[in-house]
């Protein structure tokens, strides 16, 4: 699958993330929901739903892997940020196929689209620090 095909999973994963968080969902009725809505001949469905699935039932794993290298607690995070952070850890916790650099980076790059003004900065630096304990 060419990457561009993997962003495009991403950006739906966050997507679906999101709104699991703010409604409380189940992952798999946003999952499928998001399939219906959006043109997927472009995406990644596989690793779409590997990531919003995988996010879904390891986040407390994931929130306590990020927690320590935050100023703040993990809940009181902007919600986009809450589910970048989540993604980005869960590719580099689970998703040994992907380089860590092309998980920060991704990580980053949703921020520009997604977060607030200097987002990005937070999720990098956040990442930069974490990826020692997820990526052994």
């Amino acid at each position: 699958m060419k990457p561009a095909a993997r962003r495009k999973a991403r950006i739906l994963a966050l997507q679906a993330v999101y709104s699991w968080q703010l409604s409380g969902n189940a992952i798999a009725d946003i999952e499928q929901q998001m399939l219906i809505e959006n043109d997927v001949t472009k995406i990644d469905v596989e690793y779409f739903k590997d990531l919003s699935r995988g996010v879904a039932i390891n986040h407390k794993q994931l929130d306590e892997a990020v927690s320590p290298h935050l100023t703040r607690p993990f809940n009181e995070l902007d919600q986009v940020e809450r589910a970048i952070l989540r993604l980005s850890s869960y590719e580099l916790k689970f998703r040994e196929d992907v380089p860590y650099k092309v998980a920060i980076n991704e990580g980053i790059e949703l921020a520009k689209i997604f977060g607030a003004e200097d987002s990005h900065k937070f999720v990098n630096g956040v990442l930069d620090k974490a990826v020692k304990h997820l990526r052994k």
